[in-house]
């Protein structure tokens, strides 16, 4: 009978929602077999999603810079084969990780099914029904290990006391339910329209705290906007640390994302999640991790037919540009309000 690893190294390296998405498997992970050590290789700026899990240790990753190109995962394979690691847990499985698996020859290797061909076909609509979800592909990595994985009933972080810095910027949690909203996604067939978005921002901030998430210089620009628009409206895209932001997603009643990395964030810290998908669409195994399918809410498919037009968001026909609108703000804020009145 084979000998189980005790020290696995686990290489998820981008996109931040896929990387968010490992998390929940690896704390399954961990309260199923507290004795196994796990090291994550991956970016650094993902390392404080790792924080709270036990005997889970991050290799940040360089990309830029020290571990560049072929002679940088050669270097990078030097510095694991010093950490005594017995297995290989590739959750990516790209050009650059099976490079670097490579280098670590004699070690045992699973990587991830992808469901390529699986997925190609919900794409061109010659089979569409729910596809194993990311985070169950994860786990099945772990099973081929030796270590199955039962995702059904998981544990979730406690919520993290706010420091002084967060509570300035966002006030007391007093009689308001606070809301995250997210409105950005890395393509525009998976944003919900942005003069859609006020008409949320605006019916919900009566009686509710909106903060509001994203990145970069521009989205700040429009996020203030809204923020100097509506009243109960706090962004805090650009001022927080990513542990910090943490702490902060931690402490939300619900979050109000796209098909994107910040709705994976709070998923896996065990909050309450509401998607707007456009173009994707959550057969193709991204819902965010223990989720209720009726927490997603779609483009209308009768009017767009050929949705998901692609697993990403990125392909889609110049009509499809502004699916979303079929999705009401009424829809919206009728689920939210439903959800919160359950809490």
């Amino acid at each position: 009978m084979p000998i189980q690893p005790n020290h696995i190294l686990v290489i998820r390296l981008s996109a931040m929602g896929d990387v968010a998405m490992a998390v929940p498997v690896l704390r399954v992970f961990t309260e199923a077999y507290p004795n196994v050590k796990l090291t994550v290789l991956t970016r650094t700026s993902f390392t404080p999603f790792f924080r709270h899990l036990k005997n889970v240790e991050v290799f940040s990753l360089d990309l830029k810079g020290k571990h560049k190109g072929i002679f940088g995962l050669h270097k990078v394979s030097r510095e694991l084969k010093t950490l005594d690691i017995d297995a290989v847990a590739d959750l990516h499985n790209v050009l650059r990780t099976k490079i670097l698996k490579l280098f670590l020859y004699g070690l045992k290797v699973i990587q991830i099914d992808k469901g390529r061909k699986e997925k190609k076909a919900l794409v061109l609509g010659k089979k569409f029904s729910q596809l194993k979800t990311t985070h169950q592909r994860y786990a099945d990595v772990f099973a081929e290990l030796g270590f199955p994985l039962d995702l059904t009933n998981p544990k979730f972080p406690k919520r993290a006391v706010l420091n002084s810095k967060t509570q300035a910027i966002v006030g007391e949690k007093k009689a308001y339910k606070w809301i995250g909203i997210a409105p950005f996604a890395a393509h525009e067939g998976k944003m919900y329209p942005m003069e859609l978005m006020k008409q949320v921002i605006s019916r919900l901030s009566k009686s509710n705290k909106i903060i509001l998430f994203g990145g970069g210089q521009k989205e700040i620009q429009q996020l203030n906007a809204l923020e100097n628009e509506f009243e109960n409206v706090v962004n805090v895209a650009g001022m927080l640390t990513m542990d910090d932001e943490l702490d902060l997603i931690s402490n939300l009643d619900l979050m109000v994302s796209m098909d994107s990395g910040n709705g994976h964030l709070a998923a896996m810290l065990g909050v309450k999640v509401v998607t707007l998908w456009g173009v994707t669409h959550p057969f193709a195994g991204f819902r965010p991790f223990h989720q209720p399918s009726e927490y997603s809410l779609l483009a209308n498919r009768s009017n767009y037919p050929l949705i998901p037009t692609s697993v990403y968001g990125n392909k889609f026909p110049e009509n499809y540009k502004d699916c979303m609108t079929s999705i009401s703000p009424q829809e919206i804020t009728d689920k939210i309000d439903s959800i919160l009145s359950s809490i």
